[in-house]
């Protein structure tokens, strides 16, 4: 019984997230679609409008849709989208020297973490030399006593 009512509430869940949307022609429908796409959840996770299920993802594609249907172009829209909440908005922010950081930051990581490796791997090949230098040192010394020892028993 518990199981029926949890999939009863997820299959009302589901289908609360459907939008439903009407458009006068397949131009605005592409341009909603696109739009949609291109633009972020603000509370979700690396997620856009279209995909999210947050109510202020279903708000701004409510939004969309009405400024598409009041005649706005979608350059329009993501103008003032922009405008409005800053180009975290845009799923593919432009580079700028504000959007550096998102656009740098993972190749500035990237190269501290093979820098890392590089001194790891070069740390541990010198200590491995210097283990073998270590022996070849101590097998050294240990013929010298032999040959020392050989001597003095000779006298």
């Amino acid at each position: 019984m518990k199981g029926l009512i949890f999939l009863v509430l997820l299959w009302s869940h589901a289908a609360y997230a459907i939008d439903a949307k009407q458009f006068t022609d397949q131009k605005q429908q592409v341009a909603y679609e696109s739009l949609t796409s291109e633009l972020r959840c603000l509370v979700c996770q690396n997620q856009t409008i279209a995909d999210s299920n947050a109510e202020l993802a279903a708000d701004l594609r409510r939004q969309v849709y009405e400024m598409l249907q009041q005649g706005q172009t979608p350059e329009e829209i993501i103008a003032f989208m922009t405008a409005r909440y800053g180009d975290f908005v845009l799923y593919k922010p432009p580079f700028k020297i504000k959007t550096s950081v998102l656009w740098l930051g993972p190749l500035v990581f990237l190269s501290i973490g093979l820098l890392m490796v590089f001194w790891l791997i070069r740390t541990m090949a010198q200590k491995k030399v210097d283990a073998v230098q270590e022996q070849g040192q101590q097998e050294k010394l240990a013929k010298i006593r032999r040959l020392l020892n050989e001597e003095e028993e000779r006298f």
